[in-house]
């Protein structure tokens, strides 16, 4: 496995300095966001999509401190139902990714509204009032298959082998059953970036998914959550609070270590190699209590302890 960083985690940094830090860091690449949710300081996407040269440009400054680009990231809500430019910025990072030979492409499944002429997104989380089953047959059937289908015939023109949704509130596919809902009808194109800090704060076991996810895990994010046990009694993980608000909230994002013991993620980094996976982890900082380097910092040091590198080499021996 290979640990490397999401890049709006060091977004205050101009690219060369970010890569330098990376570098400082002992990470091996970068997952680089291109748009979306992000302002995206370190990709110009309209600028990558029109020229060659700057994409050469731009790899090169990987490929001269030994780094690589993990995956391009275009985090949003690609299904809004009135700013499609989420989803302009999905496709044409699909497009730029194929054109720079990088085969992942992070984002989200996305969230439409609940019904024609609706002007919001909306969650359904319950199954009932009856009414809430004719949202969901809308937003699957009639907006979010057919996205996807056609985004998948276009990552395939261009290249790109992997679309990695991270399984997030707020989204269609959320937990492991809407992955694989959706992965069965428009095939294994689509699968999961696992992000444990998601599937947290709703409850879910992120050990138990990667066994039921195997192969269909494209990529894996390193976040953790605290679930804070002097609000979540009486709140409950269902929390619309500030999200800076640390103290006041049920559950914050946190720097590895700070929600969940080193012990627990040894046993993230295990089950996933039981499952065949050797791919990449990406960090991903969004801590309001600890500063950026310091929090990759506190990451790396622990993950060194235990992460595997070397191929295994164990046989038994012929007795």
């Amino acid at each position: 496995m290979k640990i490397g960083v999401v890049s709006d985690s060091l977004a205050k940094l101009p690219l060369g300095e970010m890569l330098d830090q990376v570098v400082q860091l002992g990470m091996s690449g970068v997952e680089v966001n291109t748009g979306g949710w992000s302002t995206a300081p370190h990709f110009d996407l309209d600028a990558m999509l029109a020229s060659a040269q700057t994409r050469r440009e731009f790899r090169q400054e990987f490929q001269s401190r030994g780094l690589e680009i993990v995956a391009l990231n275009a985090n949003g809500n690609p299904l809004h139902p009135t700013d499609a430019t989420q989803a302009d910025c999905l496709h044409d990072t699909i497009r730029v990714a194929g054109e720079l030979g990088v085969r992942t492409v992070c984002t989200m499944s996305g969230l439409p509204a609940g019904g024609p002429g609706d002007r919001l997104p909306n969650w359904v989380v319950v199954s009932w009032p009856p009414e809430v089953q004719e949202t969901l047959n809308y937003q699957w059937n009639d907006v979010l298959f057919p996205f996807w289908r056609d985004t998948v015939s276009l990552a395939r023109q261009c290249g790109v082998e992997q679309i990695a949704l991270e399984l997030c509130g707020h989204q269609c596919v959320y937990n492991v059953p809407t992955l694989m809902m959706l992965r069965s009808e428009v095939g294994p194109t689509v699968g999961a970036n696992l992000d444990p800090s998601h599937l947290f704060w709703m409850g879910a076991d992120p050990l138990a998914s990667i066994a039921a996810l195997k192969d269909a895990i494209q990529h894996v994010h390193i976040k953790d959550t605290l679930l804070n046990q002097r609000v979540q009694p009486t709140m409950g993980l269902l929390d619309n609070g500030a999200i800076a608000d640390v103290a006041g909230r049920s559950w914050s994002y946190v720097t590895p270590g700070f929600g969940h013991t080193e012990g627990w993620w040894r046993s993230f980094v295990y089950e996933l190699r039981m499952v065949g996976y050797d791919g990449w982890l990406s960090v991903e900082h969004e801590d309001f209590l600890v500063a950026n380097v310091e929090g990759l910092r506190t990451t790396m040091d622990m993950f060194r302890k235990f992460l595997p590198v070397a191929p295994s080499d164990f046989s038994l021996q012929q007795i």
